[in-house]
């Protein structure tokens, strides 16, 4: 379902990943938000890195992350449900359904869904993952919709943006 954009997830996780040998000096995230045309839903995919994640669950469960286990994986999904939302024109958040996510020892993808939906029904990206315990996280996502993309950066005190109409 998501294969048209998985790639670009794997290879912009790897773009993150390429320096978690060195210091981990810098926190992003990578969204890719894509209409698929054969579905007719809109599909998204986030790259982020694992330590980053664990470190997150570990804090909101007060001790150890496994984000292989059911119950870490729950917390890392209602975090994301109030950290990353779509908005309609009417201000109203549009439901995101939660597929699941693959974690490796350097990266984790989550998968979410917008089941029926153009991608031109988003009005707005609340997008805030990791920049409430990270101040200087930052957040890109890619729209990708009829041909065209464009690219959103979020981060702490700029967690929500429009999504014009070149987008769709």
């Amino acid at each position: 379902m998501f294969k048209s954009i998985i790639s670009a997830a794997v290879l912009a996780a790897a773009a993150l990943t390429s320096g978690s040998a060195l210091a981990h000096r810098f926190h992003a995230g990578m969204t890719d938000v894509t209409q698929n045309a054969r579905t007719g839903s809109v599909e998204i995919v986030h790259a982020y890195m694992a330590h980053d994640l664990e470190a997150l669950v570990a804090q909101l469960n007060n001790g150890q992350s496994d984000l292989s286990q059911p119950e870490d994986e729950a917390t890392l999904r209602t975090y994301m449900e109030q950290h990353f939302y779509l908005l309609s024109a009417d201000n109203k958040r549009i439901p995101v359904r939660w597929v699941g996510m693959n974690a490796s020892a350097d990266m984790v993808l989550v998968y979410q869904e917008v089941e029926k939906t153009r991608l031109d029904s988003i009005a707005r990206i609340h997008h805030s993952v990791l920049a409430d315990v990270l101040p200087d996280q930052r957040n890109t996502v890619n729209l990708v919709g009829d041909g065209e993309r464009r690219t959103l950066t979020f981060a702490t005190g700029a967690t929500e943006q429009a999504v014009s109409t070149g987008a769709r």
